[in-house]
């Protein structure tokens, strides 16, 4: 049955909350073992259709990647992220637009406040989901965030997960 737009931005609210404490290794369970978790280049012509196959993008990531990204943002080894980044996920005008099954379709606005060694920088922009099931077993199956900057020259690296 397709979520209602309360129960979609529950699952968002949830993901934005475990990004923000660093909580990583429950972020990628948030997701199912098929998910894909996507950010289109800014440079991309086409950032809503474009396929990763033949188009460059920052992050492609199936489920191994994704958790493997987890692990390693986790570990003192990951220079660019430790100490970790202050984050706040924004997520607003949630709306759910459509679905079949026990999968829902939502789009939401981002805005990602970060900060790290007295640098500020903030990425915003776009994000489509798909959410298989529903309350508790809800579960990301794919994420992509269209990011809405010209380019990350003032944000520099993105070492944070949007």
């Amino acid at each position: 049955m397709v979520m209602t737009r309360t129960e979609a931005e529950d699952v968002l609210f949830h993901e934005a909350e475990l990004l923000d404490a660093w909580e990583l290794m429950d972020w990628a369970a948030m997701y199912t073992p098929d998910s894909l978790y996507e950010v289109t280049s800014p440079a991309c012509a086409d950032p809503y259709g474009a396929d990763a196959a033949n188009t460059l993008f920052l992050i492609s990531d199936k489920y191994d990647r994704i958790t493997g990204r987890a692990k390693r943002l986790m570990k003192k080894t990951a220079h660019a992220e430790y100490p970790h980044s202050k984050t706040r996920h924004m997520v607003s005008n949630v709306r759910v637009t459509g679905g079949e099954g026990d999968e829902t379709k939502c789009r939401a606005n981002f805005a990602v406040f970060r900060t790290k060694e007295d640098n500020s920088t903030i990425y915003m922009g776009e994000a489509f989901f798909t959410i298989a099931g529903s309350g508790t077993d809800a579960r990301i199956l794919h994420k992509r965030c269209v990011l809405d900057l010209n380019s990350l020259y003032n944000q520099g690296r993105l070492t944070i997960i949007l």
